[in-house]
């Protein structure tokens, strides 16, 4: 239909409306041009029956439904509505009207208009189930020199699976032998390859464009970052956004209220005029009141709201960006203040060694006692040690480890206590350090209680990261701040060359929530909160809104945030912003144009001046209007 795919039940529809409509309109030219030749006294009888073919055809199951909503105790929905007041037009033709291609065009456009709906939501739909198609169904392993088909679910983490030119990673891991590009747009909505070679973390759901990849897999199929997206996307729906949850609750008083002002306008006028002695007009009254019933319908708002939702839910999967729920969505709107972590968030978190000054040992020595004493540590700046040493490190030289949060590690390296951190741990150990020269993050190392020397480690800022600023104040955030353990002297360069409004360093994990807590106290808006989802998981969970940068692959990050940015670029969190507004937008004209047309011609119809045909054009017109207006949250364009 028009260049549109219909599923196999959306066809049944559309030739049921074509052999409606046809047949409708063959009995009206022939009732026009006197072709059906009977008796003045039968005529009504006869046309009621012949209308009442095009009129089952089209509208059975609304009738059936409508059954089925009565018999479970659930009668007063759109189905009873159009049963109502369509059997109602019927009866009315025989007794009073004459007229029967009323009650059958009612019928007609309100099936156009679920039509149209079934439509959207497929279009809608479609961005969202495009990632059930990242889970792989098989996964390769070579044995004796053969390739083994083998389910995913069945492989070990440690297994080395075989992932051909053109196949889907099945499970993440890391890349053992081989080197390829990756097409992730599945993941990230980028269509630029990610080339990849042995040592690379790779993660499922992305496809093999060239090379053959041998894989070693770190998770299980289930623990898997693409089985972890669908998860998240299949419970996206049960998460309803304040403004949905108030249209279905305000559906449930609003359908039996208008029944009721059906049946008062049905019974009141015409006791009236009873009343002060004139004829009872019942069957015009009736008339008025089962118009009143198909311009009521409130299928408009109950389709649409969610409807916009879900199209703003699928514009963001198709920009790389993971909304948990509608209510997510909904909440991202009001967002007024965004505070950044700063490692891995607005700088590439790849930190190198740029600076070593010495006091009394060699600059080997130096970098091979901290990076021993650091060899256990997963934080970046320890593996940046590990790398500046440039040699394997014999773990067991390294005794008695203790991590001490926000400040650093204290170890035995061959027997010889060694302590690497910042000044609070030189500080709380009585040692006397240098202040660095350089800028960047400082580490200070003694050696068996004695100061050693310094080395600075500086992190690089990510190119996006200026524009992502301007792009959140574009889109509306009045205050930018960073909240991190770096030095303030690091802190604020970084804050100064990307932009930022406010900056916070030297913050101890508690210290980072304790001010994330006085920034919400003070902010007109919302709060949004954008870190790696690791280490900032409590500020992520306390936030109005948690954004996790770039961590797909991080179990904590999916459980912490609220929203995942598929990738590491910061300007997301601003298409994240455009989006979840502009479907709010969408959503209010919706309710707006709703509520104004059909209170409007509610209030006409009960006067007279509104028949049965301008009130399915004031039903189904607007419900479609408010279909296609929902749709638009699908597409957002913005900036590369």
């Amino acid at each position: 239909m028009f260049g549109i795919t219909l599923r196999k039940k959306q066809r049944k529809v559309f030739y049921r409306i074509v052999l409606a409509s046809v047949i409708t309109i063959a009995l009206v030219l022939c009732s026009y041009f006197g072709l059906i030749s009977v008796g003045d006294d039968i005529r009504p009888k006869v046309m009621f029956v012949l209308y009442l073919v095009p009129y089952l055809i089209i509208g059975y199951d609304i009738l059936i439904k409508a059954a089925k909503g009565i018999s479970h105790g659930q009668a007063l929905d759109e189905n009873f509505l159009m049963s109502v007041a369509t059997i109602g037009a019927m009866v009315l033709g025989v007794t009073y009207t004459g007229d029967y291609d009323e009650a059958v065009a009612v019928m007609i456009f309100y099936q156009i208009g679920e039509l149209f709906q079934a439509i959207a939501v497929d279009k809608s739909r479609t961005s969202i189930s495009k990632l059930m198609e990242i889970r792989p169904d098989t996964a390769y392993i070579e044995e004796d020199g053969e390739l083994t088909e083998v389910d995913p679910d069945e492989v070990e983490v440690g297994t080395v699976i075989v992932v051909r030119p053109g196949d889907r990673i099945p499970i993440d891991g890391t890349v053992v032998e081989g080197s390829s590009s990756l097409n992730t747009s599945a993941l990230t909505g980028e269509s630029v390859p990610r080339d990849v070679t042995e040592g690379d973390e790779v993660l499922s759901g992305c496809i093999n464009l060239s090379g053959v990849l041998k894989i070693r897999t770190s998770k299980e199929f289930g623990d898997s970052t693409v089985s972890k997206i669908l998860d998240m996307v299949e419970n996206a729906s049960n998460r309803k956004a304040t403004t949905e949850a108030f249209i279905t609750k305000f559906a449930k008083v609003y359908t039996p209220f208008v029944v009721v002002c059906a049946l008062l306008l049905a019974i009141v006028p015409a006791l009236v005029q009873l009343g002060i002695g004139a004829d009872p007009e019942y069957q015009m009254w009736i008339y008025r009141a089962l118009t009143f019933l198909v311009i009521s319908c409130p299928c408009a708002l109950v389709i649409s709201i969610p409807l916009g939702f879900f199209a703003g839910l699928g514009g963001a999967s198709s920009n790389g960006v993971l909304v948990k729920g509608s209510n997510y969505l909904e909440a991202l709107s009001g967002v007024t203040t965004v505070v950044f972590d700063k490692t891995g968030t607005l700088t590439q978190g790849v930190f190198e060694v740029s600076d070593v000054i010495c006091n009394e040992v060699s600059r080997e020595r130096l970098l091979e006692m901290a990076a021993a004493a650091e060899s256990s540590s997963p934080h970046p700046i320890a593996a940046s040690l590990v790398r500046a040493h440039g040699m394997d490190i014999d773990r067991s030289r390294v005794t008695e480890i203790q991590d001490i949060p926000g400040k650093g590690v204290i170890a035995k390296v061959d027997g010889i206590d060694v302590a690497v951190g910042n000044t609070k741990l030189m500080e709380s150990m009585g040692i006397a350090c240098d202040a660095p020269s350089a800028m960047g993050t400082t580490v200070f190392v003694a050696i068996d209680g004695r100061y050693a020397g310094s080395i600075t480690i500086s992190d690089v800022i990510k190119p996006e990261s200026r524009r992502a600023i301007e792009d959140l104040r574009k889109a509306g955030v009045d205050r930018t701040v960073m909240l991190t353990g770096d030095s303030e002297n690091v802190a604020r360069k970084v804050a100064g060359e990307i932009g930022l409004d406010e900056v916070y360093g030297q913050l101890l994990p508690g210290d980072k929530l304790d001010r994330l807590e006085e920034i919400m106290g003070s902010s007109k808006g919302s709060v949004a909160f954008v870190g790696d989802g690791i280490n900032d998981a409590p500020s992520l969970v306390r936030s109005d809104v948690g954004i996790t940068m770039g961590a797909i692959g991080s179990d904590a990050a999916i459980e912490a945030s609220d929203v995942v940015i598929m990738d590491d670029d910061p300007r997301k969190v601003a298409v994240a912003m455009g989006i979840s507004r502009k479907t709010m937008r969408i959503i209010r004209e919706n309710i707006v144009f709703t509520l104004i047309v059909k209170f409007g011609f509610l209030g006409l119809a009960a006067i007279g001046y509104v028949d049965m045909w301008l009130a399915i054009i004031a039903d189904v017109g607007v419900m479609i209007a408010a279909v296609l207006n929902s749709a638009r949250a699908l597409r957002y364009r913005w900036n590369r």
